[in-house]
């Protein structure tokens, strides 16, 4: 079934009063990670692409400016409600993350939690919001891919018309999404599910 911003805005509006005490859970380890290999430091500005409920906010250190955007209004309250959080700037715009919502270069790091499998154009999201990053900024991605080289059989086709009704995509590949972006992988480690869920940390290449 094909992922619309229309479809995604019903689903992530069912989600939104049960997504913290549910699915979360199974992925704050990977939420986690990333923060870690981002390494954010002080009066750097962080922008989490697909912020939803807000559940990466916390883990923010110190002294970071973040920007959240999404495009669901039920899981941005739920994300408004997270805040303030002492010690860090935070501000949430509502909007379509396929297309550039902040400045370009306005930014040392980039989130995409969870989101490549979910918009519908995974590519467009991570070009566009590539484009805010400074020139050698770096961004973090945490989300499920079939390997480069995997093969998409039938079967898999076929089991992913279910999870398109919750809202995901199981057959995305992180290379083809990739291809066009001005980006160089400097890690990329499994995370959970036994790495059908990867933490890949890319470099935007410096003009």
């Amino acid at each position: 079934m094909k992922m619309t911003n229309r479809r995604n805005r019903f689903i992530y509006r069912l989600w939104s009063p049960i997504y913290d005490v549910t699915v979360n859970h199974f992925f704050m380890p990977g939420r986690r990670r990333t923060l870690e290999i981002l390494a954010l430091q002080p009066g750097e500005r962080v922008l989490l692409v697909g912020v939803g409920t807000g559940a990466d906010l916390p883990l923010l250190p110190d002294g970071v400016e973040a920007t959240g955007i999404d495009i669901s209004r039920e899981m941005l309250a739920k994300a408004c409600q997270k805040l303030p959080l002492p010690g860090r700037r935070v501000n949430l715009l509502q909007g379509d993350a396929q297309q550039l919502l902040v400045g370009e270069s306005d930014f040392d790091a980039v989130i995409f939690n969870l989101i490549l499998s979910v918009i519908p154009d995974g590519g467009a999201c991570l070009r566009e919001n590539l484009r805010a990053l400074k020139s050698g900024g770096r961004a973090v991605v945490f989300d499920k891919f079939l390997p480069d080289d995997g093969t998409l059989t039938i079967g898999l086709r076929l089991l992913n018309l279910g999870s398109t009704l919750f809202g995901t995509d199981i057959t995305r590949r992180f290379g083809d999404l990739a291809a066009g972006a001005y980006v160089r992988v400097i890690s990329d480690e499994p995370s959970l599910m036994g790495g059908a869920y990867r933490v890949i940390l890319i470099k935007k290449n410096t003009l």
